[in-house]
């Protein structure tokens, strides 16, 4: 069993941070790439930013400079630092972590957090 618990998510004013934390418990295993995405009212899912098991990173275009995500291998948890947020960031955000079990990967999702950017 794997449950992936999200944290960090509230209101901001435009120009304001958050910081979104995930941490995966559960059976012993193997994490491979772990990232975050988001779904604004009304449109598509989309990735926000990705970091592999190396910490080689990803990043949407339109949070590049702004967002960082990292990653604690020790306490399974990535988090995503989100400074100089806009309105357009508003969304539920998702974090994913790929395991390994059994020699295959799967894709566990998080229960989705609300970052609201707003003046």
């Amino acid at each position: 069993q794997v449950q992936l618990v999200e944290s960090g998510g509230g209101l901001v004013q435009p120009g304001g941070s958050l910081r979104l934390s995930c941490a995966a418990s559960g059976s012993i295993f193997t994490i491979n790439a772990m990232g975050w995405y988001r779904q604004a009212p009304g449109k598509q899912r989309e990735l926000v930013a990705v970091i592999t098991s190396g910490g080689t990173t990803n990043y949407a275009d339109s949070v590049k400079g702004r967002f960082t995500i990292s990653r604690d291998n020790a306490k399974n948890t990535v988090n995503l630092q989100m400074n100089s947020l806009k309105p357009e960031d508003t969304a539920v955000y998702y974090c994913s972590v790929d395991i390994l079990q059994y020699s295959y990967s799967y894709r566990y999702w998080g229960q989705g957090t609300q970052v609201t950017v707003s003046s």
